[in-house]
């Protein structure tokens, strides 16, 4: 927003892409979980830019970023398993 126009305040940018102001400022103090694809369409329209303009990842040294595996994909292995099973 600062580089587009300094004087450009949340509540006019919601304004001209006709977006809910909560959403536009949720996004703007980084506070969204998920970014829904039609406000990203159009800040990048508004702004001229590419969504990885808007959005960055940061490393935070004191988070743990593993990924663990979910029941679910475990049990899709296992059902592979025994179809597989049956088939012999």
């Amino acid at each position: 927003m600062l580089n587009h126009d300094p004087k450009l305040s949340i509540r006019k940018l919601a304004k001209d892409v006709n977006y809910h102001f909560d959403s536009v400022r949720r996004m703007y103090k980084n506070e969204m979980v998920q970014y829904p694809r039609d406000l990203l369409l159009k800040l990048c329209l508004y702004f001229d830019v590419q969504p990885g303009e808007l959005i960055r990842v940061e490393a935070d040294e004191d988070s743990d970023c593993t990924i663990e595996e979910t029941g679910d994909r475990q049990e899709d292995n296992n059902d592979n398993e025994s179809t597989e099973a049956g088939n012999l």
